[in-house]
């Protein structure tokens, strides 16, 4: 097989989907489709909207082709979601949305199944978001379906198999608070054996591997010269965890920001996880255990701008004093059910004459706030490197390292989702990194992040 010198990436994300090509020299994304990953609200449950997916990529993939030209593929998506087929390669059930809910009597029934977090380093989460629970729900509540299920795939390794025809799993996306895996030990947890399902879960793959060529029917319709190899794919917040693996030594933190902040702790333990507060043991694409955390902020951020109106940074950064002097705050949570304060509502304080550039600000240091307390809950150490939507976003920098009191550091440039999925096939990253400098006073913004945790104490 040649050197490939150009990947085009699947890039499933939980809010949108893209299609890009990168250049294996330098990491450049050359040209790219975008798309909303919608949610279709019908029966069975709410599900994706698969076809329309797979009809835009390859809709895609042909323009590529003909604007860029690619040599490889790479897939990476979101987490949480796994994919059912029967005995002909077809989807014995639709692919579940995530943040469904199921009844009580079934979230009941899998609380009694699912093995201990010591076994699994996977929380209790809410709706769909640990797979096990997905797979019970789809199994106890349409059995006659169920029984047709033959393959069991974790969600990027899906858009490999319909690219290649070769069904595997992988196990960052099994290693992703799914219950169905031990990152201590590299293997399936008991849970595969109480809900049966062992037989139909298909064999492990490392996601650096080529799984094969895209299959012969497609190389015609999607314009290519010849047929491409597709790798294994990756889940998306370990894309983002790759570049930093393979340059940097241990211990540092990296915190990977969309439409979920996923906070990870390198070189850490699994010893002191609370299952209570989010935390969790993610699988690097090495299959290494990573101590990990997560709160919602790309979602809040969504609802802080339907609520306020964009941000203007330079007038929220030039709002901070004032935010800090009068004990201006946002509380936890937006967006309920997940992060280290599951159980709040969130609510405004003292900003009853307040600016919008003052919420924002507000807004701006409650995110670094729950990052920050993130990073503690792992026992990240070392520099703590932002990518994604909030590395650009100085009033957040600058309060997270006011907060850390170490080295924060903003990587832009080829970071990212869709660039680790390109480095699995052999993108040649290049980051931009940039230390970041508070002005702010320290003791100033940790007297305010005291009062913020003393409030969260006594409304807990």
């Amino acid at each position: 097989m040649s050197e490939a010198k150009r990947i085009a990436v699947l890039d499933i994300g939980k809010t949108n989907a893209k299609v890009l090509v990168l250049d294996c020299a330098s990491g450049e994304e050359l040209d790219v489709r975008r798309r909303p990953n919608k949610v279709i609200a019908a029966d069975p449950y709410p599900h994706y909207d698969i076809e329309g997916l797979w009809k835009f990529f390859r809709d895609a993939l042909r323009d590529l082709s003909r604007s860029t030209g690619f040599d490889a593929i790479s897939i990476t998506t979101h987490g949480a979601s796994g994919v059912l087929l029967n005995a002909a390669g077809d989807l014995a059930l639709p692919v579940l949305d995530y943040e469904h809910e199921y009844p009580e009597h079934i979230r009941t029934a899998y609380a009694a199944l699912r093995p201990p977090f010591s076994e699994t380093f996977s929380p209790a989460l809410s709706m769909g978001l640990n797979l096990g629970a997905q797979i019970h729900f789809q199994k106890v509540a349409f059995p006659a379906e169920f029984a047709k299920v033959a393959t069991i795939l974790t969600y990027p390794q899906y858009w490999a198999y319909r690219l290649t025809g070769v069904a595997v799993n992988e196990a960052t996306s099994l290693g992703c608070h799914t219950d169905l895996w031990q990152p201590g030990r590299g293997t399936f947890s008991s849970l595969v054996d109480r809900l049966d399902i062992r037989d139909k879960m298909a064999p492990i793959r490392s996601a650096f591997d080529a799984l094969g060529p895209v299959r012969p029917e497609l190389v015609a319709e999607l314009g290519l010269q010849q047929p491409v190899p597709v790798y294994c794919g990756i889940h998306d917040s370990n894309a983002s965890l790759l570049p930093h693996l393979v340059d940097r030594e241990a211990p540092f933190a990296v915190v990977s920001t969309g439409t979920w902040v996923i906070n990870f702790a390198v070189g850490g333990d699994l010893e002191h996880l609370d299952p209570a507060r989010d935390t969790l043991a993610n699988v690097d694409a090495y299959g290494r255990a990573v101590p990990s955390s997560r709160f919602m902020g790309g979602r809040e951020f969504e609802l802080l701008t339907a609520q306020l109106g964009p941000l203007d940074l330079d007038a929220a950064f030039a709002a901070l004093p004032a935010v800090l002097e009068k004990r201006l705050s946002l509380m936890p949570n937006l967006a309920s059910g997940s992060g280290p304060y599951p159980g709040l509502k969130g609510q405004w304080l003292n900003t009853d004459c307040a600016s919008v550039h003052e919420k924002w600000a507000a807004a701006c240091l409650y995110l670094a706030l729950m990052t920050e307390t993130c990073l503690g809950l792992i026992g990240a150490k070392g520099p703590a490197l932002v990518e994604g939507p909030f590395a650009s976003n100085p009033v957040y920098l600058e309060a997270l390292q006011a907060l850390l009191g170490r080295q924060v550091i903003s990587v832009s440039g080829s970071t990212g989702t869709s660039q680790g999925a390109g480095l699995l096939a052999g993108v040649k990253l290049s980051a931009h990194s940039k230390e970041i400098v508070s002005c702010l006073d320290k003791g100033t913004v940790q007297a305010y992040a005291a009062e913020w945790k003393a409030k969260i104490r006594a409304a807990s």
